[in-house]
C-alpha cells in the first residue's frame, strides 16, 4: 500500500466510528440513557412501582423523548417543511428544537408529581427543557451542536446525580465525561461543526443542568 493510498483511507478510519458515536449518542437518546442508568445504579429510588409500572414508564421515557420527536422530524421532512432529517442548517433545525421542547417540558411537567421514581429526574428533565429553550434562541445566531448539549447535559446530569445521593460512583462520572469527548471529536472529524459550536454546545449543556439543579433542588 502505498502512501497515498493509506492517506487516502485513514479518514475512512476515523470517520466510520465517527459516525456510530454519532448515532449511537443522539441527543434524542440521552434521556433514554440516563432513565436506564438511574435505574441500574439507584434502583431503590424506583421500589414503590410495580413490575408492569416500571415496564410503561421506561417506554414512555423512551416515545416521549426519543421516538415522538423523531417521528415529529420525519414527518416534517415528508411534508417538506425542511430539506433533511440530519439539520445540517439552522433554519432546519427551529422546528425541531420546538417539537423537542414540547415533549421535554411535559416529561419534566410529569416528573414533578411523580412520587415513585427518583428524584432527581425532576432537575434532570427540567435541564433539557432549558437546553432546548436557549438552544433554540442561540440557534438564530449560530448552528449550535445539539450533540455537544445532549452529552455535556448528560455528564452534568450524572455527576450532580452522584452529589445528589452522596454516591461518588467515579467510573460512570470518567465514562460520561469519556463519552462527552469522544461525541464532540466526532463531530469535528465529520465537519459537521466548528470549535466554536462545539464549545458552545458543551457550554449550554452543562449550564443549564446546574441552573436547572439549583431551582429544582
Amino acid at each position: 500500500m502505498t502512501s497515498t493510498t493509506f492517506q487516502n483511507l485513514k479518514p475512512l478510519y476515523l470517520k466510520i466510528p465517527a459516525k456510530g458515536f454519532t448515532y449511537i449518542f443522539h441527543p434524542l437518546f440521552i434521556p433514554t440513557y440516563i432513565f436506564f442508568w438511574l435505574l441500574l445504579r439507584f434502583p431503590v429510588e424506583f421500589a414503590g412501582i410495580t413490575p408492569f409500572a416500571l415496564f410503561a414508564r421506561k417506554l414512555n421515557v423512551f416515545l416521549m423523548t426519543a421516538f415522538f420527536p423523531a417521528f415529529s422530524i420525519f414527518l416534517m421532512w415528508r411534508l417538506k417543511l425542511i430539506d433533511n432529517i440530519y439539520l445540517r442548517t439552522s433554519k432546519s433545525r427551529i422546528g425541531p428544537y420546538i417539537i423537542t421542547m414540547i415533549f421535554y417540558w411535559w416529561m419534566w411537567y410529569l416528573s414533578r408529581y411523580f412520587t415513585d421514581q427518583p428524584i432527581v429526574l425532576k432537575f434532570f428533565y427540567f435541564g433539557i427543557f432549558l437546553t432546548t429553550v436557549f438552544g433554540l434562541t442561540i440557534n438564530s445566531f449560530t448552528k449550535i451542536s445539539m450533540h455537544a448539549m445532549g452529552v455535556s447535559g448528560a455528564m452534568l446530569g450524572v455527576l450532580l446525580t452522584c452529589f445528589y445521593y452522596k454516591s461518588y460512583l467515579g467510573f460512570d462520572i470518567a465514562l460520561a465525561t469519556l463519552i462527552a469527548g469522544f461525541v464532540c471529536t466526532s463531530r469535528l472529524i465529520l465537519k459537521h461543526h466548528t470549535n466554536a459550536e462545539i464549545y458552545s454546545g458543551l457550554f449550554l449543556g452543562t449550564f443549564c443542568q446546574l441552573l436547572a439543579y439549583l431551582i429544582m433542588m
